[in-house]
């Protein structure tokens, strides 16, 4: 009796590890990890690429999968890929800045391929409120606009996303240069750069706002992956960082520069790169990182911002201090 019992336990225990954490991803094309959730949340469907552990009543239950529902975009008038490597990564379960928490779960490693193809001549525009869902096509601008390191502006980008847009299942290439340019609160799932020109996105939405990157990866950023250039909350989940300097950074001297700027980290996974977060901490900012990890055992970085014009945005400081940087459950091996 006593062992049927233990075993009993033993077998529950398996299943609920088994399990995927909320927010993480439970199905889709390719998908060979777990396909049901922790309770209290729910496997939905976003699309027949990507599911998500979501809290029980935010959506349907994903019992089949089928291309999402998507408004119709237009094509506005305002990087060549490298061959892409896939690999399967594991955070290790050591922990530092606040750790004995798990290392990430959930977190998809492996770059997708492409289902096709697609190149336009100027961005794609993403109407308010709208949603485009890419069918994990691999976009690219015809001419091709990245230029490194040189800064460009939205006329440059892959995708404009109005405010309140959403844009799915899209892998991008390096044949443009901005990526992704918000003009206010978006929600950026399951989207993939193969190669980051100049930045994979920008957020330029008011104050008050919270725009959401939800699954997905970068690799190739010389510099920041994603640039915050407006105000509010920008959170960033579930994604994979590789080959990078850092996975966002607040403006260090942007015209009429200010904040503050908060930054929500939760449940990434970044190697062979710099900090998750660089932020100003004399604008206000916060970034709050959370069961993630960094094989550098690089989270937060403060630095005091400038106006542009008024100067050079200089480093004051690397890690938690519990003032503007917040680090719970943090690995240091991935």
């Amino acid at each position: 009796m006593k062992y049927s019992i233990l075993y009993t336990i033993a077998q529950l225990s398996a299943f609920a590890v088994a399990q995927s954490p909320l927010y993480a991803q439970c199905g889709g094309t390719g998908w060979t990890g777990s396909t049901s959730c922790v309770s209290g949340a729910t496997c939905v469907a976003a699309s027949q690429y990507y599911s998500q552990c979501l809290p029980s009543g935010s959506g349907s239950q994903a019992t089949t999968l089928k291309p999402s529902t998507t408004k119709t975009t237009k094509i506005s008038t305002s990087k060549t890929s490298k061959t892409t490597k896939t690999s399967t990564t594991k955070a290790a379960t050591t922990s530092t800045s606040g750790g004995g928490s798990p290392p990430p779960s959930g977190v998809t490693t492996v770059f997708p391929a492409a289902s096709g193809e697609s190149a336009a001549p100027t961005p794609i525009l993403v109407a308010a409120g709208a949603s485009f869902d890419g069918g994990m096509k691999r976009f690219s601008r015809n001419p091709d606009t990245c230029q490194e390191q040189k800064e460009t502006d939205e006329a440059a980008a892959m995708f404009i996303l109005e405010d309140g847009a959403t844009i799915s299942n899209a892998i991008l290439s390096k044949a443009q240069a901005e990526g992704i340019h918000c003009r206010g609160a978006c929600t950026i799932s399951n989207v993939w750069w193969e190669d980051v020109c100049e930045d994979a996105a920008t957020f330029k939405q008011a104050a008050g706002s919270n725009s959401y990157v939800i699954g997905g990866g970068a690799r190739g950023a010389a510099d920041k992956i994603f640039q915050f250039n407006g105000r509010g909350t920008v959170t960033i989940r579930n994604f994979y960082a590789e080959d990078y300097g850092k996975v966002i950074r607040s403006c260090g001297d942007c015209t009429a520069n200010g904040g503050p700027r908060n930054v929500v980290i939760e449940n990434i996974v970044a190697k062979d790169g710099g900090p998750l977060c660089g932020i100003n901490s004399n604008f206000g900012d916060t970034c709050r990182i959370s069961n993630s990890c960094q094989d550098s055992g690089k989270n937060c970085d403060r630095y005091k911002g400038v106006v542009k014009g008024e100067g050079s945005t200089s480093k004051i400081g690397s890690g938690p201090d519990n003032v503007s940087c917040f680090v719970t459950g943090f690995s240091e091996t991935c």
